[in-house]
């Protein structure tokens, strides 16, 4: 068995009597504004009760039928619909009297309007669709712009330093023709004084020294 979350439901709220000798009755919009805190009140238990409903509608889901723990869900489930019946023909009642205490004059008080400072809510509405139809394609057409001047400034290369760059180029290439020039040369030479006919074909041809022609022997003058 269950325990019941629900407070008893009171008694409904009559209008405040005035007592004898009292100095001022209560003014209609308070007597107005009390009937509406009582079916606030109404509205909670109500709410209350039906959810304590559901509950011990569940539990009964879960016993087999012929089941002896049935009986007292039952007969609490019973009181809970008696209940409810009886929130609701309260809620009926205070219905009944906020409509008629709705009916004295000063008992409802309208609420002074909400003065909007500056522009109108539509104002920032239209302004922002208005940028985001007319500012978003500009400004992706003016990062298109940017990114192709870039990419020119990049590729765009200046005649003056092509020109430049292709005569030290062929500086370079003319330099490297005259270094492999020298490099046979010293590559021929170097052959010709290694091998001993080279060197003798060579020194034939050249003034001999003093001190190499008194060193000879007879035989090998000419």
């Amino acid at each position: 068995m269950i325990q019941d979350k629900v407070q008893t439901t009171p008694a409904p709220v009559a209008a405040p009597v005035l007592a004898a000798g009292a100095r001022s009755a209560p003014s209609a919009s308070a007597i107005y504004e009390g009937l509406k805190a009582q079916r606030d009140e109404l509205n909670g238990q109500l709410e209350g009760l039906q959810n304590t409903r559901r509950e011990i509608t569940s539990q009964l889901e879960d016993i087999a039928a012929g089941s002896p723990d049935r009986a007292p869900l039952e007969a609490r489930l019973k009181e809970i619909d008696a209940r409810t019946s009886v929130a609701d023909q309260m809620i009926a009642g205070n219905a009944a009297q906020i409509a008629q205490a709705a009916a004295i004059p000063g008992a409802v008080v309208e609420q002074p309007p909400m003065i909007i400072q500056g522009p109108p809510e539509e104002a920032y509405v239209l302004g922002g669709i208005f940028m985001f139809i007319v500012f978003l394609p500009l400004s992706i057409a003016l990062a298109r712009r940017i990114w192709r001047r870039s990419a020119a400034v990049v590729t765009a290369f200046p005649r003056e330093l092509a020109d430049r760059l292709s005569r030290m180029e062929q500086a370079v290439e003319a330099t490297a023709v005259e270094v492999e020039r020298i490099g046979e040369g010293q590559r021929f030479l170097t052959r010709l004084f290694t091998e001993g006919e080279g060197a003798r074909t060579i020194g034939a041809g050249a003034a001999v020294p003093l001190e190499r022609t008194q060193l000879k022997t007879p035989e090998r003058l000419p």
